[in-house]
């Protein structure tokens, strides 16, 4: 039977309705925004996986075209690989609702929200991860406490809950939050130097609001929530433990302290063999889970107890920076950032506007000049395994460093190119995507882009037991994934222009990011230091490998006669030049070419067939016609005037022969124009003037 659940959120009507469709899966819901609607389905095996030490989640978002009455466009008519946008959803929804289930559940588990009507005014991003929660709090699935998300925008000192599409356009921040009742579990935002506090009170008001979701998820557990499945336990014998604890205890203690990524991963792998291959094969995995529960505990302890990290760090300490600018000889900028074991090579390449990336997303079409990748080959962590397209992990990181970046990127009209930043992760130990955006940075300023100023980025950890942490700056790859918190934040020594925030605990609390965030505030301040050392400015000059361009804004009413008769003018000056020109209908001319020279030559041409004929005006022309009483001569791209023979010299002429011949180049200064048009030119005055001129100097 149909349930309906409603609640105010942002001036607007949120509503979940619950048991009328899709009532195979364990829990579904539909979740209704204005008229943009979502299908959330949870489904889960009832047995767990075997052999599996992580909890199998799968999270899909699938956008179907119809919801917003578009047909795919290309030649395939139906939906098919996921779009960036479906992954960047697909993930904005997994990462609140992942530690919120039991510690022991290993059942596969799959989410899928199907967006089956977009109003192109309410976005789709929280009502994904609001339906999942409800429909994952509904149904048998374990599931700890319902999850809330709001998102909010920050205009003229206001912030706006759930800002419409509109509204985000002029907003300063897009920022999603998503939390329990009491705590806060992703964050995810794109700012325009905003300040922590800022953000912080941003956090405030999308808490109060998220508390009213979760009470809303509360009430359809009590009125249409199933049984929860029983989650088995995993009891390890108090003897086992404590034998294979006492063999490893010593060996542990020493792996904590070598500080190289890949002598330490060694030389633990080595103590797990040694001391699984003591027992027999049904024990060895609950040997292993031994092993590195113990490890993880005394990780913890010496952080938490002795402010002991693994690589000897204090927790407020960055790795050791060191950044170098044009290491590529051919490329338009480059730039490698290295942060203690993280490496990242960026790459910028400068196109023309035909190299920008067409758009067509579900409501947004249009062109995207500036794109930022992100690659993460299995060797930057020793591994070996298949060369495959970019996965989520490739495609939200590049996002991330993209959004922190965007703020600085020069307008079309002050850098008219397209750019394309590039950033290949050669070695990794934690912290990649604030590589990148420090690295990409740098290449920007390499290639002569001007950035408005540096963009830092950061990742702050947490380790917390009970009441007690330590908050971590810098974070390497084992106390991210042993510890509790991943918070990424980057941006300028003004503000904030991108975070994220990912957690594993469920108690969160907002007094902890506020002391994160001024963490990271110290941290950017000493990394873009050491970035203004290495390149302070960008370059005066972009590569010379990179095109020219010169845009030029012309009379609309000119368009016709650059273009001319079936594309003859501009075909011309194309061939004469060998330079790429574009025509916007607003008059818009962008000129391109490798060469310099050609971009001038094709500037100077469409010069002459806009430029106004004005009296007083000097021109080379060439004479086209000759009449006993004066010669015409073309002017500009198609005007034609009169030296009347008088005209034609400081002498008495008697034959215009004599002095000038058909095809002839001459410069000639406009004396007059009549009521009708007609251009009187001469060519005497000019010869009077030069010789004026040479007497004055002699």
């Amino acid at each position: 039977m149909l349930q309906v659940f409603e609640i105010e959120i942002g001036k607007r009507k949120l509503i979940i309705e619950s048991g009328d469709i899709a009532r195979q899966s364990n829990g579904s819901v539909i979740v209704k925004y204005g008229d943009t609607i979502v299908l959330t389905t949870a489904c889960a095996e009832k047995e767990p996986k075997e052999d599996i030490d992580f909890f199998p989640l799968t999270v899909n978002y699938i956008e179907r075209t119809y919801a917003a009455g578009k047909i795919p466009g290309g030649f395939f008519k139906r939906e098919g690989k996921p779009s960036d946008r479906e992954v960047l959803f697909s993930r904005i929804t997994d990462r609140p609702i992942r530690p919120m289930f039991p510690e022991n559940f290993f059942n596969e588990t799959q989410i899928i929200t199907t967006l089956l009507s977009h109003d192109q005014e309410n976005e789709s991003d929280i009502l994904s991860i609001i339906g999942a929660s409800a429909a994952l709090s509904i149904s048998d699935i374990p599931f700890l406490e319902p999850v809330g998300a709001v998102k909010i925008g920050y205009k003229n000192n206001e912030f706006i809950v759930n800002p419409t599409t509109k509204e985000i356009e002029d907003s300063e921040m897009e920022f999603v939050v998503a939390g329990t009742k009491n705590a806060i579990t992703m964050l995810e935002g794109k700012f325009s130097e905003i300040d922590e506090d800022v953000i912080i009170t941003a956090i405030e008001i999308a808490h109060r609001e998220i508390q009213k979701i979760v009470e809303l998820q509360n009430r359809m557990i009590l009125s249409v929530g199933k049984k929860k499945m029983k989650v088995e336990e995993v009891i390890i014998p108090e003897d086992l433990k404590t034998q294979v604890i006492n063999d490893v205890r010593n060996e542990i203690e020493i792996s904590l302290t070598i500080k190289e990524k890949l002598e330490r991963k060694n030389f633990y792998e080595s103590i797990v063999k040694k001391e699984v291959e003591k027992f027999p094969d049904e024990q060895r995995k609950i040997v292993k889970k031994i092993i590195e529960d113990y490890r993880t505990s005394r990780f913890r302890e010496n952080v938490i107890n002795n402010e002991k990290r693994i690589d000897g760090r204090r927790p407020d300490e960055i790795r050791p920076i060191l950044c170098e600018v044009g290491v590529l000889p051919r490329v338009h900028g480059s730039a490698l950032f290295r942060r203690g074991e993280t490496v990242s090579l960026c790459t910028v390449t400068l196109g023309t506007k035909e190299d920008e990336q067409k758009v067509d997303e579900l409501f947004l079409e249009g062109y995207k000049r500036f794109m930022l990748h992100y690659n993460f080959p299995p060797f930057s962590v020793g591994e070996v395994s298949p060369l495959k397209a970019p996965g989520r992990r490739e495609i939200g990181h590049g996002a991330l460093a993209e959004k922190a970046l965007s703020f600085v990127i020069p307008d079309e009209k002050n850098f008219p190119y397209t750019i394309r930043v590039v950033s290949d992760i050669l070695e990794s130990n934690g912290s990649s995507s604030m590589a990148t955006v420090c690295g990409s940075s740098l290449a920007l300023m390499d290639a002569g882009v001007p950035i408005k100023s540096h963009v830092g980025g950061i990742s702050i950890g947490l380790i917390k037991e009970g009441d007690k942490y330590r908050i971590l700056t810098d974070i390497a790859g084992e106390e991210d994934s042993h510890g509790d918190m991943d918070f990424k934040i980057a941006g300028t020594l003004k503000g904030i222009t991108a975070i994220q925030l990912d957690t594993k605990i469920t108690d969160l609390n907002i007094q902890i990011l506020k002391e994160a965030l001024n963490y990271g505030k110290e941290a950017r301040k000493k990394i873009i230091d050491i970035m203004t050392k290495t390149l302070s400015s960008p370059r005066e000059q972009i590569s010379e490998y990179a095109p020219k361009i010169i845009v030029m804004n012309v009379p609309k009413e000119k368009i016709g006669e650059i273009i001319g008769p079936g594309g003859k003018v501009i075909r011309g000056i194309i061939e004469k030049s060998n330079a790429k020109i574009e025509i916007s209908d607003d008059g818009e001319v962008v000129i391109s070419s490798q060469e310099l020279s050609a971009v001038e030559k094709a500037k100077e041409m469409i010069d002459e067939i806009v430029e106004e004929i004005a009296v007083g005006n000097v021109y080379k022309g060439v004479v086209t016609r000759i009449a006993p009483y004066g010669a015409f001569v073309k002017i500009g791209s198609s005007k034609e005037g009169l030296i009347h023979i008088s005209q034609l010299a400081p002498f008495k002429v008697e034959k215009v022969e004599d002095i000038v011949k058909i095809g002839e180049e001459v410069r000639v200064k406009v004396v007059s124009i009549d009521n009708q048009g007609r251009i009187a030119l001469s060519r005497k005055a000019l010869l009077v003037e030069e010789k004026k001129g040479k007497n004055h100097q002699d």
